[in-house]
Order: structure tokens, then sequence, then C-alpha cells
């Protein structure tokens, strides 16, 4: 059996047929017709170039943690209401024998805050964690072909409350949302789509290249560099600070925002304006990013963390505890105002707040600035990212510029009240490698949290062996949990207790999905249930290179596939109750606060997937993993795509890099 053929239609149609054909075609108006149609509009209509301009008469401040937003108390209410009718229908799918779930949902409508609030976390990893998120993301949405029959997990999307992503996973959330949420089956049904031409995820024509010219991709490689230089530079004229972030955010734009130019005027203030998320059919996206002072090592327990959100950015950790207009990014403040009646917009471009979360792929963009690559890049470009490096020690090139707007506030404890500079970099880099923190705080009482991991710590974690890198083994779900047992940063946070890296192997949680915290009586305080989701070969050997930055849509899409099985385990092929088991654990913290009673059936569920407690801290052996499934044919990227001078470059620099 092929399990591509049980998926959406164009995810088995581009596995399984040549989707490399292209289609010219040419009217400017058409294609300016289908960019509006699948991208938000710009509020920034100066392009990439933060303006400076009045303030409104009520000036920005710094607003305090201790409370949600006004914007976000008031759109749960619409949001929490309209995750009702998917997830009546999710639920009752789902086989939840001993309770009906129809008469549940309809008995608590009235009171959205007693039923399930449900977040999705998608770790960092390059484009391995953006496609495989991807996956997750495709089984999980009713909209993909064939999601919505029995025992399928469309509509789990469509009744989560929080999205959050970090570094490789903000890819995948900021292209969804820059896109007014577009589905991960019509991005992969543009291959085969004249009208597209495939301008989203062409992730053959990696970042040194640009997009691919024909259809909507007007620039050849020539016309790209000039444009990345073009808008970076007059960033800088116009008196901004500039880093690698800004050239790294602008080349992803081009692949995840659209391939005709990258959208630079598209902000992530802007989803707050549009009517598909103001009617609260989507859920809020959160984007993480760690701060770090140059020349700081970063570890989860110190590590302030902040959250991009369409409203607002800060963070509630007790060192800032403090939010911002997520619209007046880059505007002056000082001591919690701002300094002037100057204020600045378009500063929170999408593809630069994507960047911020994942610095650590600027080490990409060192490569151009190198005497190696001489005569491989055009002068100006080199020029430009080479005057950004002369700033910088050689362990900083990791780091995003923001004028600090937490200059002067919370003086006590706040480590960047001196600093006019705000530097942020990759939200994986204190070990926080799933973007758990904006979804255990305390405020937003998330009862479960679909934690997908894609990183690649089998690198470190085993002794050396080819086939055992590139795979997760519960480092970062560790990282959270020890985060959350240090008084002087867990703000309220409480996270269900994680077993040590052995014994993820030798138990084989790292290997299949695991549940943690099943028991809500047993928690040091009000805490999410975990469905942490590691990467593993469902149908695809899915532990790439995080830093390897071209796949064929042949190879995406197995990738994708890959994810889709991992989420729905091969359609029930492992389990066939795995449907049921989902619907349990979103259902558990709620039944609990109701005074339900559980069903046998989830017991049996919770017996089967719940860690009891148990561990196993001996040595483990080499983890090389089995294909759980039939394993799908691919026909690898071809040889030549980058120079091969700039590809030896590329190689030893990445080899030399901390992989996340």
């Amino acid at each position: 059996m092929r399990f591509s053929t049980l998926l959406p239609s164009a995810t088995a149609a581009t596995l399984l047929t040549s989707a490399e054909a292209r289609v010219v075609i040419p009217e400017e108006v058409q294609i300016a017709n289908r960019l509006a149609n699948r991208a938000f509009p710009a509020n920034a209509p100066h392009g990439y170039t933060p303006q400076t301009g009045n303030c409104p008469s009520n000036r920005p401040t710094v607003r305090a943690a201790s409370s949600l937003s006004p914007n976000e108390t008031a759109w749960l209410e619409v949001r929490r209401n309209a995750t009702l009718d998917p997830m009546r229908d999710l639920l009752s799918r789902l086989n939840i024998t001993g309770l009906d779930t129809t008469s549940y949902i309809n008995d608590h409508q009235n009171n959205a805050s007693a039923l399930p609030n449900i977040g999705i976390a998608v770790s960092g990893g390059g484009y391995r964690a953006m496609l495989n998120g991807a996956g997750v993301v495709e089984a999980f949405d009713s909209r993909t072909p064939n999601s919505t029959s029995a025992g399928q997990l469309g509509g789990l999307l469509q009744s989560t409350t929080y999205l959050s992503g970090l570094s490789g996973g903000s890819w995948l959330v900021g292209s969804l949302y820059a896109n007014n949420f577009t589905s991960i089956d019509s991005i992969l049904a543009q291959d085969t789509d004249a009208d597209d031409s495939g301008s989203l995820w062409q992730l053959g024509q990696d970042i040194f290249t640009g997009p691919a010219t024909g259809g909507i991709q007007l620039l050849d490689s020539a016309g790209y560099y000039a444009a990345l230089q073009s808008a970076v530079s007059d960033k800088d004229d116009a008196g901004f600070d500039v880093s690698l972030t800004d050239y790294w955010g602008r080349a992803l734009s081009y692949q995840l925002v659209n391939a005709t130019d990258g959208g630079p005027a598209y902000t992530w203030s802007s989803i707050a304006q549009q009517d598909w998320f103001t009617s609260g059919s989507t859920p809020l996206p959160l984007i993480v990013a760690d701060s770090r002072v140059p020349g700081e090592i970063l570890i989860a327990s110190n590590t302030t963390i902040f959250t991009f959100n369409p409203w607002e950015f800060g963070s509630p950790d007790p060192t800032i505890y403090g939010y911002i207009p997520m619209e007046y990014v880059g505007t002056n403040f000082s001591a919690g105002t701002t300094r002037s009646d100057q204020c600045v917009t378009g500063f929170d471009n999408v593809g630069f707040v994507m960047g911020t979360s994942a610095t650590l792929f600027n080490q990409a963009l060192t490569v151009v600035g190198g005497a190696n690559t001489t005569g491989l890049f055009p002068s100006a470009l080199q020029a430009g990212i080479t005057a950004v490096l002369s700033g910088l020690s050689s362990g900083d090139d990791d780091i995003a510029d923001y004028p600090n707007p937490f200059y002067g506030y919370n003086n006590n404890t706040n480590p960047y009240a001196v600093s006019r500079q705000l530097t942020l970099v990759d939200g994986g880099e204190d070990l926080q490698n799933v973007p758990l923190h904006p979804l255990i705080q305390p405020l937003r009482h998330v009862d479960v949290i679909f934690a997908v991991d894609t990183s690649a710590d089998t690198n470190a974690s085993l002794p050396t062996n080819a086939s055992a890198t590139g795979w997760p083994d519960g480092a970062s779900l560790i990282a959270t949990y020890e985060r959350s047992l240090n008084l002087t940063m867990e703000n309220g946070t409480s996270f269900p207790a994680i077993p040590d890296i052995n014994t993820f192997f030798n138990l084989g949680l790292n290997n299949r999905p695991t549940f943690f915290g099943c028991d809500p009586a047993n928690q040091t305080g009000p805490s999410p249930l975990i469905v942490y989701m590691p990467n593993a070969p469902y149908v695809y050997n899915s532990n790439t290179s995080t830093y390897d930055l071209n796949y064929n849509n042949t190879e995406r899409n197995a990738m994708i596939l890959n994810g889709y099985n991992m989420a729905t385990q091969g359609n029930g092929t492992l389990d066939s109750q795995w449907g049921t088991c989902v619907g349990c654990a979103i259902l558990s913290r709620s039944l609990d606060r109701t005074g339900t009673p559980v069903p046998d059936v989830c017991t049996s569920c919770f017996d089967r997937y719940c860690w009891d407690g148990t561990t196993n801290s001996t040595q483990p052996e080499n983890y090389i993993p089995a294909m759980k499934l039939e394993e799908v044919s691919v026909t690898a990227s071809g040889a030549g795509k980058l120079s091969l001078s700039l590809s030896a470059v590329l190689v030893s620099l990445m080899v030399s890099a901390v992989l996340i």
C-alpha cells in the first residue's frame, strides 16, 4: 500500500508524477490578481524601509504583562466561539465511546472556557522543521481532502486557539499567515496549477539563486541580488541599523511570501487587520525569539524570551514583563513611553520577523561576504554584507537588531534597560527548540499542546553514527521543564515532569507520540497536557540537515507526507485508535474541569500513550530508526544548483556551525 494514495490529491500527485513543468503566464494583471487573492494587503506603502511620522494622539506605551492585551481578550471571545462547530464535528468523528461528545460540547457551549483550549507548537530546524510541521498542519486542517473522514484529524487546526512557531517553524507559521492563512494543500497544488506557476515554497531555488524566472517570478538572479541589496540599503539610508537578518529575511520572503518581490511591504501587524483573522477564523499566530547581549552564551534558565503576535511584541518574563504595540516596533521608547511625538511604522516586515526567529541561518549569508566567493555575487551585495560583518565579532553574526522599546523600563530586573538596542537571536538558541513558552503562560489557560519536534538533537546526544544524526531526543521538552523549576524566571508557569534524554531513547519516547502530564492532580500547578510528536521516519528519512537549503518538489512533498503520516499514524495503520486517543488528549483537562468521568476508551489510551514516570538512564545504543511504513520513492536534488566553489565554502561553514 502507498500511503500517499490516502492523502490529499495534490500531495499524492506531486510525489508520484513530475511537477517540474512550468506554464508562463505573462499577463501582469492576472499576476497581480492572483497575488492579491493569496496574500494580505500591505500596510507599509514605502516597502521594506520603515517610516517615521507623527505618533497617534494616544501615544504608544509599554503595557505591563499582568494581563492579556485588550485586543487578545476581545479576540478570544470570538475565536473560542468559532472553534465550537469544528471541535464538535472533529470529536464526533473520533469514536470516543462512552461519551456523547456532541452533547458535551452543546452542554458547555455557552461557557467556552469550560471546553478544550488547544495550542500547536512547531519547532525549529530549518526547512526540515517547516516541512515536517506542514505535514502535521495539513493533517489537522479540515480543508485538506479526505481529512474529515471517520477517524481523521481534519478540523483540529480549526479547533485550535494558538499556533506558535520558532526558527524553521516560524517560516511555516509566517508563510501561512502572509498568504491569507492558505492551506498546505493549496500551496502544493500550485505545482500543477498553470495560474500560479508554483510561486510559493519552490525550495529547489535556494536563497543564493533566487526564484525561477517564468510565471509570476519576474527576477533573474542578478535582479534578485539587486533587489535584496536595494531593500536593505534603503533601510540603512533611512537611519536604521541593519544586520544579516535583514538580508536573510528578505531572501526567505521570496520563497515564503511571494516570488515576485518578496512582499517588502507586508508587516506582521497587518494580520490584525485582516477579516479572516478578526472574525476568529484562524488561530492566533505567535513567533518566538530569544534575546542575547553580544558575546553572551544563552542557557534556558536565564534567557528572556520574546514573542511577536499581530498586536504586540514583548515578553512576560520577570526581566521585561511588558509589551508594546506591534505596529510601532522600531520606535524609540524610554521609561515605558515614546521618547518624542515621532513613531516608526513598517519595521515589522513579515520576513524580518521570520528571520529574527531564525537568525542561526545568518551564518549561511556570511558566505556571500567571504573572500572565496569573489565574483560569484554582485559587488554591491557583497559590499553590503561585508559592511555588516565588519561591525560584528565572529560569534555575533546571529543577531537581529531592534531599537530597544524597553530602554529605561523595569530597571531593577531588565538587563537591557541601559541599552538603546535590543539584540534578538534564533528562538532555539536557549535549547527550547519547541516554542512552548507562549503557550504555557498561565493567563492563556491552554489545556493541550501538540508539540511538533523536528530538532536535530541526535548529533550530540549519541555516539557518532551517520544513521543516528538529525532526530529529536526530547532535549527541548527537558529545557522547558527545567526552566519551569527556576523560581526567578518561571513567572507562574507550570510544566509536566519530563525524563532525561537517555530515558527518551531507552523507552522509545523520541520515536513515537507520547503524552506528558496526563494526570492533572499530579502537577505542581495548572499545566497543559503535552502531546509530544517527534520527527521519525514514517515514509521518508526526514532527518535532513538543518542547513539543507535546497529541496526539489518531490523531496519537499515527501517531507510533508512524512509529517502527515506522523500526525495520523499512517492514517491509523499503526494504531487504529490513534484518532480516538487524540480526542481523549484534547478533552482531558476539560473533563477534569467539568467533573465529567473519563470514558474507559480514554483510560485505555492514556495507559498506552502517557509517560508513567518510569525512567531508564543507562547509556542507550546507537539510534537507527526503522522506516515505519512503506518508503516513498524520491528523486534527489540534482548536483550543480550552486556553483562548486560556493557549495564548498557553504559546506565548510556549516560543518563548523552549531546545529539546531
